[in-house]
């Protein structure tokens, strides 16, 4: 669920991702050593997960884990999270999937090449049965 290598995280918007899945996540302290623990043991924050290119491998993501704008297995998704940020998540919700215009327009393209794939008969189908209406285009990825 991490940004790749040249995602900068410095506010400067150079080298960022044209889309991004945004999920809030409840993450969990739980040292390993006697007699150390942190109050709160609980803190929420929000994970970004790069988006890929569509066409490019991957780029079904929100198919795969997404439905109606909700994670479609939260176990899962928590399990993948727990594994990508090294510690222990209660929860994860998805928040929304904030995109370029230019982004948005590609996957649009790419959804209407691959309908049957979604199971649906047009693309605002396709996007509002895995995404909702959780989609957030924004020049600052």
């Amino acid at each position: 669920m991490t940004p790749g290598d040249e995602t900068r995280g410095d506010g400067s918007g150079a080298g960022r991702p044209d889309a991004a899945y945004v999920f809030r996540v409840t993450v969990r302290l739980d040292p390993d050593v006697d007699g150390v623990w942190a109050e709160p043991d609980t803190f929420e924050t929000t994970v970004f997960r790069e988006a890929d290119q569509p066409g490019e491998p991957g780029w079904r993501y929100f198919r795969d884990n997404l439905w109606h704008g909700e994670c479609g297995d939260e176990a899962y998704m928590r399990e993948v999270t727990e594994d990508a940020l090294g510690t222990a998540v209660d929860t994860v919700s998805f928040r929304e999937l904030r995109t370029s215009q230019a982004y948005l327009d590609d996957l649009r393209a790419a959804v209407a090449d691959d309908l049957d794939a979604f199971n649906a008969d047009s693309v605002d189908e396709a996007l509002s049965k895995y995404l909702g209406s959780s989609i957030h285009v924004t020049d600052d990825v």
